[in-house]
């Protein structure tokens, strides 16, 4: 819980110096609501006629609409094996905890529902979208200390959940370093049916390994092991060859489906990327 009140206070800091109002202009209510009806004027659209009321008032009448302003937001986080790695200060678990903290703080600022989807191989928990600080709380909580029996990671399976679990459409945060296949169907049925926006959670040594010598290499969601040596600079270019195709991979299978996404780096600054992706998310709705 120490950690828990130290991510809130933070949080909700740069909340309130900085983030809310990109929140509240990248991220808009999700349709329209019945208000009431009025008569018919010249211009009105014909398909928002009333015949019911029209029949019984004895000239046409049309329904009146309101903006749905509160968004249904979903914030799903990938805590496989690999989510517990970080090579700098913080853990991806830790990256995608803050994150959360900070969409979550943002959303309830704005009015917004927030709800949680914890998952690995599979999902492991969801917490339905609510209000109020306490639920947030509990939500930064279960990243935290979420321990899943199968640590894999299947992306695909939490979209599928996603998919048949919300009933509505809502704003979706997927929270993953994407070491995961198959994802191109899953992204896009996600992408078709609720706003999806991918924030994948990476390490440095992931793209570059260091001379270190000879180590021995573990997979955290397997547990295989192996011998490499380091200082081989045919090894150090082939695994970074690797890696960055992998990489651009996940990001045009993104582009493809149109989510945008942002990349959270355990070494970087989580809230200039957040940044970044609202701003360019601000300029797309005013174009």
């Amino acid at each position: 819980m120490a950690r828990v009140r130290k991510l809130e206070l933070k949080a909700r800091r740069l909340v309130r110096e900085s983030f809310s109002g990109e929140y509240l202009s990248s991220f808009r209510g999700q349709g329209l609501d019945f208000d009431d009806f009025r008569e018919y004027q010249h211009g009105d659209e014909i398909r928002f006629i009333d015949w019911n009321v029209t029949a019984r008032m004895n000239q046409p009448f049309v329904r009146k609409f309101r903006e749905e302003r509160e968004l249904s937001v979903i914030i799903a986080v990938d805590v496989s094996g690999s989510a517990d790695y970080g090579s700098v200060e913080y853990s991806k678990r830790e990256i995608a905890a803050e994150t959360a903290a900070i969409l979550g703080f943002s959303a309830l600022n704005n009015g917004d529902k927030v709800g949680l989807v914890i998952f690995a191989n599979e999902p492991i928990l969801f917490i339905p979208p609510e209000k109020g600080s306490r639920h947030l709380l509990r939500m930064i909580r279960e990243i935290l200390v979420a321990k899943p029996d199968n640590p894999a990671t299947s992306v695909a399976n939490a979209c599928d959940f996603l998919v048949r679990t919300l009933r509505r459409r809502s704003l979706v945060f997927l929270v993953s370093d994407f070491h995961s296949d198959p994802l191109d169907r899953p992204l896009g049925k996600l992408a078709r049916k609720h706003e999806t926006i991918a924030l994948r959670v990476c390490d440095p040594l992931e793209t570059r390994l260091p001379r270190a010598g000879k180590v021995v290499m573990v997979d955290p969601e397997t547990g295989f092991e192996t011998r490499i040596n380091t200082d081989n600079p045919n090894l150090r270019m082939g695994y970074h060859k690797l890696m960055t195709r992998q990489h651009e991979g996940v990001t045009k299978l993104l582009h493809k489906h149109g989510i945008d996404h942002a990349d959270l780096s355990t070494s970087g600054d989580t809230l200039a990327a957040l940044h970044r992706l609202l701003k360019s998310r601000s300029r797309k709705r005013t174009r």
